[in-house]
């Protein structure tokens, strides 16, 4: 199984957003890095080479890089796309996550806190 899920709603918009841009060939990762509200931040970008220390998954169409070594922050974690009357956006459950701000982009864990900005 793979380490982050994407609904075929996201799916859906990633290969929108990566035909837009030319980038049909690439693959997204999806990582974490230190910062945001809460002292972690997650990260959703196009890459284009897999390292030895990344997990590959294709999921409805989209290949998904995770590096190995983030897979205790982000296990299990679901990518959705949702629209609303305010327009649309993704959203991130992270079963990981024990504290989230309030626009939920930046997290932390029960083993890590991450380094927190001032909001």
């Amino acid at each position: 199984m793979a380490i982050v899920q994407l609904t075929e709603a996201a799916a859906f918009q990633i290969k929108d957003m990566l035909k837009e841009n030319g980038e049909e060939n690439a693959y997204i990762r999806v990582s974490v890095y230190g910062g945001g509200c809460s002292g972690l931040s997650y990260g959703l970008n196009v890459d284009y080479e897999v390292h030895e220390n990344d997990e590959l998954s294709e999921q409805h169409g989209v290949r998904v890089i995770v590096a190995k070594e983030q897979a205790p922050f982000l296990n299990g974690t679901v990518i959705d796309y949702k629209e609303s009357l305010l327009g649309g956006g993704f959203t991130i459950d992270n079963p990981n996550a024990v504290y989230t701000c309030g626009c939920g982009s930046s997290f932390r864990t029960a083993e890590n806190a991450g380094t927190p900005e001032k909001c």
